[in-house]
């Protein structure tokens, strides 16, 4: 660096350090005010009827046949299992006249609010920190700088691995990402070390908890903990919990609902639709379908004893007729390995996309 261009880059940095700081005492303040109730946030109606228990039907777009045929099949492919398998489908029809919301169509199996999301709840992360930013005027290009000795080697983290060189010749190296970056890492390849991140400096479990209950029913999800937390204590991730109808729900409404502003919205959908995870679950059946598209979340993990406390995914699926639906399948306690875990989310995927299909 020569003299006289050095001045000017200081500048450059403080300028650069000081809006960093605007940004997070923002979002802290913001924060506050919500968890202490001085602010309420604004509710967003959903257009489904309610958080279901039992396995149900709420079909219009399908005949009561077709609906009871697709019902008695997924049933029928989760007994071909231990443990316990959840899901919901949610068939998106067209917008009825003079209204902005879709008719809908809703099969849901064992919709129990009691499956741990693991990964899956990293969405609700993206959806709810993107909330706050629209709310505070916060750019995703907005920079967060850490320590690489400070993230977790133990921890699924691609992000990490991409920087490992630079901690391997400078322990105490600092790197600086966006909150954009940090997003794509959580959602495309599941990063553990960027989801605490996020949560550790930007917006909490607490406040995306509380965010997430305007947009999907109270009773039909709760987010206590973070991955760092759940890595310590594997009985923790029993906490982060959803129902399937929950999660199909969220998925809907972020492609079908205006949630968030137009450029948040269009980012996340695109992450969902670049991830890498779990392309043996719902994806599988539907990768070599022409004209198929598929945006997913996935979730997974281990409980203390070696059992498969969860295995998940939640997509929103595109067919080139212009049939959209949304489908969660949970696969909870199974004393099995992740690929027959796998293998059952699989079928349901598929018998769905046959029924469509021939619909």
């Amino acid at each position: 660096m020569d003299h006289e261009t050095q001045p000017l880059n200081l500048r450059y940095r403080n300028r650069k350090k000081i809006r960093d700081r605007k940004v997070r005492f923002v979002t802290r303040v913001y924060t506050f005010l919500l968890l202490t109730g001085l602010l309420s946030w604004p509710a967003k109606h959903c257009s489904f009827g309610c958080e279901s228990t039992n396995d149900t039907t709420s079909s219009t777009l399908l005949s009561p046949q077709q609906a009871a045929m697709l019902t008695d099949t997924i049933a029928h492919i989760a007994a071909d299992y231990d443990g316990e398998i959840g899901v919901a489908l949610i068939l998106n029809g067209s917008k009825r006249k003079h209204h902005t919301s879709f008719t809908h169509d809703t099969i849901t199996l064992n919709d129990r609010s009691v499956y741990p999301m693991m990964s899956v709840f990293k969405m609700h992360q993206a959806i709810a920190l993107c909330s706050v930013f629209d709310h505070t005027g916060t750019p995703l290009d907005t920079v967060v700088s850490v320590k690489i000795s400070s993230l977790d080697p133990n921890t699924w983290s691609p992000m990490l691995k991409d920087y490992i060189r630079d901690s391997e010749n400078h322990p105490d190296a600092e790197i600086s990402l966006t909150v954009g970056e940090l997003l794509r890492y959580s959602l495309i390849q599941s990063d553990n070390n960027a989801s605490n991140l996020l949560f550790n400096r930007i917006v909490n479990t607490s406040v995306t908890d509380s965010l997430i209950a305007t947009i999907i029913p109270r009773r039909t999800f709760q987010i206590a903990f973070t991955e760092e937390v759940m890595a310590a204590d594997h009985s923790k991730a029993y906490d982060n919990y959803t129902s399937p109808l929950g999660a199909a729900m969220l998925i809907n409404r972020l492609f079908t609902d205006s949630i968030l502003s137009a450029d948040k919205e269009t980012f996340i959908t695109k992450a969902l639709s670049e991830c890498t995870t779990g392309t043996d679950r719902i994806v599988a059946p539907l990768a070599s379908k022409k004209g198929v598209t598929v945006a997913h979340k996935t979730g997974s993990g281990y409980s203390s004893n070696g059992i498969l406390a969860a295995h998940n995914d939640v997509a929103y699926i595109m067919l080139p007729d212009g049939t959209s639906y949304s489908l969660a399948i949970f696969v909870k306690d199974i004393s099995a390995p992740e690929s027959t875990a796998s293998e059952a989310i699989a079928r349901i995927s598929a018998a769905v996309y046959d029924l469509l299909c021939h619909n």
